[in-house]
This record gives structure tokens, C-alpha cells and sequence, in this order.
């Protein structure tokens, strides 16, 4: 159904004078780390066609490293800016809660976990589109005070000595790649070599809680937009069997429990005040392992098959009964646990392409702040872009021609 209206994102960018190209591939409703939606084919990475350029904003973030765009539009709700950032060799930065708006047709997505901005090449270009995009709009829920100097003029400040806590223990439990450990490692080493303090230190907030209330809000979320799509005269065999089943979690999970778990978003955010009342920042992976390759995540036919199975018998209630939500949690988020806690808490943070493992693929690094403090992140990011610049790599990578991904 085509919409009637401009979202505001939108409105501000094309009164600043941008160039609409089009619309790049995601996957089905932005709901996967992978871009390969069975509508639009698959998204490669331009570093190596045979890997994953990850997701949500795979589409987005291809484009960007290939060269095609310099910038483009990204949305983060559980990493979907920061993990594509992390596989294409970006620069990307989730914003604060509430710092750019998402109406006027909702007042906060994923009931706050989700906000919008760019995937770039460079700092100086997300600083100067969040000058376009911040600022509160008629009927926010909430503003937040905007700084006193343009969000491009802040980049090019040079930080005050920072205090800056780093970790690489996954808040999961789950195993951490080396090549991402030792790009954190890395990178402390450089911001000690910039005249920063970096210690030994991480949040303290129960992981496995905090990944059984993401995926909580993501089963709501899926079985609430489906429900929408429905209205709009969608049929279920419009919708990818991943997303049937997701939806069908949502729809039979108690909502008292989904309520208590939105509750406990509380318990995360206070540990990062805590935290945050001794460190200026924290550093730590983007994700955990390398970009998968094209296929390695697809659902295996027996659990294809299973999940039909779970579909035809409406037996939604007994996946929850039987605890298996928590190895969903596990199976899902292993890949990137470090990402939905600024989501979760609504703190910015950024991925900062600092690296490249052996095999030429991009590891990220990932800085977050206090709400609201953008601005010490991007004047850090144009610190260490300066220190060790990243962009002779792409043009590289445009040099050898390889730049065949579909976006």
C-alpha cells in the first residue's frame, strides 16, 4: 500500500537538498543480521563476495563500501547500523533515544529500542547528516536539548583525556573470535598512545536477562507489524516461514511477562549510569565473529521443517512452556552480543572501522556514551580516524574492480 506522507527522516533529508537513489535490500521487515530476503535475492559483501555484508541495513552498507553512495539511510533496533558497519569497513553511529525522530506515524519504534541515521565512509559525513536529521518533532514523546554547535563543527574538536573502560568478554557467555578480541586490544593500545586512560572494566547487568527481554520485544514487535500488514491485506503466505514463526512466539507470549521484561529495560540502563559515573566511554567488538558466508545462517531443513510443524499445531505456547526461549536467545545473539545493550538502555554508540583481519575483511570496534553524548563519541571517532585512517582501504577495494555486490 503506498503511503501518503513523508516520514519526517525523510522530509529532512530531501529540504537539505539530498538525492534520493532508491531503496536497498534488507532483510524481510529488517529482522535479520544477514541481508537475503527471499523477495529481493541476497546481498553480498564488496570485501569478499562470498560473505554476508550482514544486516539489517545490509543493503544500505554494501552500497556505501562499493563506492555507489557515500552515505546512506540505516536504522538500528538491536545493531542493524553498527553490525553492517563492522562487516563493510564503516563508520556507524546508533544515536541516542530519542535524538532523531521516526514519526509522524509512530512516536518511538520498538517502543524505544530502534532509532534512525546514516552508515558512512567517513565521521565528517554522520556528523554533518545528524545536523539534519536531530532535533524533536510536533508530538515526540520526549526531546533531548541539542548541543550548542553544530554536530560537524563537534566532530572536529579534539577530545578531552578520556577515561575509557574496555572488555571483549561477551555479556552472554558466548565465544569471541580472535581476530575481534585483538582489534578491541588494538585499539586501546592506541588511545593509551593518544593519551587516554583505558582500564579493565564492563558494565555490570545480568546478559542473559537482557537478551531474553530483547528477544521478547522482538517476538512482539514481528507478531505486531505482521498483524499491521495483515490490515493492510497481506496474507500469511506473503511472509517468509522465519517470520511466521517469530510472529506466532509473539502472538503467544503473556503479556505479562512481555510487560515485566519491558520493565526490566530499567535494571539495564541503571547499570550503565553506574558505570558511566566512573568511565566516559566503553570499547569492546561490534560482534563477535567474522561475516558469515552467503548460506552458512540459513535455516537447516530440519528445523524448517520443525518450525512447520510448531506452525500447523499453533504451538506457540509450549515453545515458551518448554524454556526454549533462552536457547533461542543464545542461538541468535551469539553472533552479536554486544550490541543490544545500547539498545535496550537507548545510549549511543558507534562501530569504528579500526581494522581488517588477514583475510582482508573489516572488524569493527564499538565505542558507547551516555545518552546523549554523541558528542564525545564523535570527536573520539575523528581522533582515531585521523590517527589511523581507514580510507585508502576502499579505494583499494574500488581499484580491483570487486565491488559486485547486490544492494
Amino acid at each position: 500500500v503506498p503511503t501518503t506522507q513523508h516520514a519526517h527522516l525523510v522530509r529532512r533529508l530531501l529540504d537539505a537538498g539530498a538525492v534520493i537513489m532508491g531503496k536497498t535490500n534488507t532483510p524481510e521487515l529488517a529482522l535479520k543480521g544477514v541481508t537475503d530476503p527471499e523477495a529481493f535475492g541476497i546481498t553480498r559483501n564488496p570485501w569478499n563476495l562470498a560473505h554476508t555484508p550482514g544486516g539489517s541495513s545490509g543493503g544500505s552498507a554494501a552500497a556505501v563500501a562499493a563506492g555507489i553512495v557515500p552515505m546512506a539511510g540505516a536504522n538500528d533496533g538491536g545493531g542493524s547500523i553498527r553490525i553492517p558497519a563492522a562487516f563493510n569497513g564503516l563508520f556507524g553511529l546508533k544515536p541516542s533515544r530519542g535524538r532523531v525522530p521516526c514519526g509522524p506515524q509512530s512516536g518511538e519504534n520498538w517502543t524505544g529500542a530502534s532509532v534512525d541515521h546514516v552508515v558512512s565512509r567517513t565521521v565528517r559525513d554522520s556528523a554533518a547528516m545528524l545536523d539534519v536529521l536531530a532535533g524533536p518533532a510536533a508530538g515526540d514523546p520526549f526531546s533531548i536539548p541539542a548541543p550548542d554547535k553544530p554536530w560537524a563543527e563537534l566532530a572536529q574538536q579534539t577530545p578531552a583525556r578520556l577515561r575509557i573502560g574496555l572488555f571483549t568478554r561477551s555479556p552472554y557467555g558466548t565465544e569471541v573470535q580472535a581476530d575481534c578480541v585483538e582489534a578491541v586490544q588494538e585499539a586501546g593500545r592506541l588511545l593509551e598512545g593518544l593519551g587516554h586512560d583505558v582500564v579493565e572494566a564492563m558494565p555490570q547487568f545480568d546478559g542473559p536477562a537482557l537478551a531474553r527481554c530483547y528477544l521478547a520485544l522482538y517476538f512482539g514487535e514481528v507478531s505486531a507489524l505482521m498483524a499491521k500488514a495483515k490490515d493492510l491485506g497481506a496474507s500469511d503466505r506473503d511472509f517468509e516461514l522465519d517470520t511466521r514463526l517469530l510472529a506466532m512466539l509473539g502472538r503467544s507470549f503473556p503479556l505479562p511477562d512481555y510487560v515485566r521484561m519491558r520493565q526490566q529495560w530499567n535494571d539495564f540502563a541503571r547499570a550503565m549510569g553506574r558505570f558511566f559515573g566512573d568511565c566516559d566511554l566503553y570499547l569492546c567488538p561490534t560482534v563477535a565473529q567474522p561475516p558469515a558466508r552467503i548460506g552458512e545462517l540459513a535455516t537447516p531443513p530440519a528445523m524448517r521443517l520443525a518450525s512447520q510443524l510448531v506452525l500447523r499445531a499453533r504451538a506457540g505456547g509450549l515453545v515458551h512452556k518448554i524454556g526454549m526461549i533462552d536457547q533461542l536467545a543464545m542461538d541468535n545473539l551469539a553472533r552479536t552480543p554486544f550490541t543490544q545493550l545500547a539498545n535496550l538502555t537507548g545510549t549511543p554508540a558507534m562501530s569504528v572501522p579500526l581494522n581488517w583481519s588477514a583475510d582482508g575483511l573489516p572488524v569493527g570496534v564499538q565505542f558507547g556514551a551516555a545518552h546523549g553524548r554523541e558528542d564525545l563519541l564523535l570527536q573520539l571517532a575523528s581522533q582515531l580516524e585521523e590517527a589511523s585512517p581507514w580510507y585508502s582501504r576502499y579505494e583499494n577495494l574500488w581499484a580491483k574492480g570487486e565491488n559486485q555486490a547486490v544492494v
